[in-house]
């Protein structure tokens, strides 16, 4: 069977579908999706952030102190949903000061269609590929650490590892139900301000596109595969977000989902997934 007829011909009928569709009547058919469930996070914990920023500017660990250093290693930084590259700052700058070479997304927005800012960030992997010599390390926050798997599944070959951070990549995301209502209100409103490329199906099990099928079924990959979670996230259940191999996941339980980029112990744990040995990766 010609499977790539078969995800054309599906894509298109879904198409005509969302033509069909009058959005007054019903804006978003597709989002009662079964593969996202709405859970009570402590959502209240992510007002804590700020607290989690000021403490690891005055640690000794955004110093440089205490973590194991790189020797100019490529890390591409991929913001999570509704944040941008100015929220990776502090830890793409921890990244140059212990001895890494950082890279940003050019992510203006994280509420664009996930399958094609996957495929931009393929392009952005093989330009500092080129200019490096060497494999990109990926290091996502959220939905940055889905795209960072998608990526993966795209160019194994230019890919070092990957590391998630409070991503929730498992094929059944739970998270907070104020997290799912916006993306449900972006694609009801796709085509306005932000979210311009999304589709009435984007992001959901309906949806038939490569980024989809990268969470419900990744091809195995010879590439190390580490998540970063906390059992306090307030914005996403940390069962979607761990690794089925319990040696690839570090817990940072003070953290918030927030502060997964800023709790210096979220830090030190990415300091540890970036300096292991590839072969003795798990």
């Amino acid at each position: 069977m010609n499977t790539s007829r078969v995800r054309l011909e599906y894509s298109e009928d879904l198409e005509d579908l969302e033509d069909l569709i009058d959005p007054d009547e019903d804006p978003n058919p597709f989002d009662h999706d079964p593969g996202v469930e709405a859970v009570y996070t402590p959502l209240w914990r992510e007002f804590l952030w700020p607290t989690e920023l000021a403490r690891l500017l005055c640690s000794p660990v955004y110093r440089g102190e205490g973590v194991a250093h790189g020797h100019g290693e490529p890390v591409l930084v991929i913001p999570g949903f509704l944040a941008n590259d100015l929220m990776m700052i502090p830890l793409r700058r921890w990244l140059g000061r212990i001895g890494y070479r950082p890279y940003h997304s050019d992510i203006a927005w994280n509420t664009d269609c996930p399958n094609k800012t996957a495929l931009r960030l393929v392009q952005k992997i093989k330009v500092i590929h080129r200019k490096t010599g060497q494999r990109v390390i990926l290091v996502g926050h959220s939905l940055g650490g889905m795209l960072a798997k998608s990526v993966l599944q795209h160019a194994p070959e230019l890919v070092d590892r990957v590391i998630t951070l409070g991503s929730p990549f498992r094929d059944h995301v739970r998270a907070h139900p104020a997290v799912t209502g916006i993306w449900e209100y972006l694609l009801g409103g796709q085509g306005k301000l932000i979210g311009r490329n999304l589709h009435a199906s984007c992001g959901t099990g309906y949806c038939m596109c490569d980024f989809v099928r990268h969470m419900l079924q990744p091809e195995a990959r010879e590439v190390p595969q580490f998540a970063i979670f906390s059992r306090n996230d307030g914005v996403v259940d940390w069962m979607s977000c761990a690794e089925e191999d319990p040696r690839a996941n570090l817990e940072v339980n003070e953290a918030t989902h927030i502060g997964l980029i800023f709790h210096p112990r979220a830090l030190k744990a990415i300091a540890r997934r970036l300096a292991q040995r590839i072969e003795t990766a798990g």
